[in-house]
């Protein structure tokens, strides 16, 4: 099944009102790509003036707690992302698990919750270094999609898997394209065994020091359905590359 890509930016920490010029001129930009599915994942407190920003581009949230209200301080729900304009939101992210020590169950049910309200949902999976040099990379990865993922294909198409080995995350280290190939493929099983045909429509994004010079490279690669962007993603001109290449792949 051929899949439109998907490139989504991760701001992460980074964010005030005067960088939604940046955001301006990637949405203007991203319209030049139409076969290209683009968004921006943003500070929860940046979502609401992202989307009267970009009006009609896609602005996605970096987390979201399973609960649909109560006595969650700091938390934000699917509902309040969905209320702010949000489209999306990443679950999992490699700096949630270790910081925040979220578990594959936090991250199922966040997952599950977000898809259920009409949220699109990131899932990020990914190994660590020690994992990858003690050749534990595919089982660990995909053990880790397999508790992560909701039971039961909730609108499939609306939910993306995110492989970010952690080792690469802004460190300027990418994956092999052979290695990249091989995990994807593995995720593509994994997910093919879960939800049956319909996780073939699941796309799988590459994340981890993409950058405008990897980018075509990486998008060449088998089972590769778009990428999830970190630092790259804050400038216009670093970012639209990546777009223009995922256009061309």
């Amino acid at each position: 099944m051929t899949l439109s890509k998907l490139v989504a930016g991760n701001w992460k920490m980074h964010g005030v009102s005067s960088d939604l010029d940046e955001l301006r001129a990637i949405s203007a930009a991203a319209g030049d790509y139409p076969g290209v599915d683009v968004a921006l994942c943003v500070p929860a407190v940046l979502i609401e003036r992202a989307v009267r920003a970009a009006p009609g581009f896609a602005i996605g949230a970096q987390d979201v707690h399973h609960a649909e209200k109560g006595a969650h301080t700091g938390n934000v729900s699917a509902h309040m992302l969905l209320d702010a304009g949000a489209t999306l939101t990443i679950v999992g992210h490699s700096e949630r698990r270790d910081a925040q020590r979220e578990r594959n169950e936090e991250v199922r049910a966040k997952a599950k919750a977000a898809l259920a309200s009409g949220l699109g949902v990131i899932l990020c999976v990914g190994e660590s270094l020690e994992q990858r040099e003690a050749g534990r990379a595919l089982d660990c990865v995909t053990t880790q999609l397999a508790a992560s993922l909701p039971e039961t294909p909730e609108r499939p198409g609306s939910l993306a898997v995110a492989y970010e080995p952690i080792w690469a995350i802004g460190t300027g280290r990418v994956a092999s394209c052979d290695d990249i190939k091989e995990m994807h493929g593995a995720l593509r099983r994994c997910l093919v065994d879960r939800f049956g045909p319909a996780g073939s429509g699941v796309r799988i994004l590459y994340g981890g020091s993409v950058k405008p010079s990897n980018a075509a490279e990486i998008f060449r690669t088998p089972d590769v359905d778009g990428a999830l962007v970190g630092g790259a993603s804050l400038k216009a001109a670093d970012f639209v590359p990546i777009i223009a290449a995922a256009a061309q792949g």
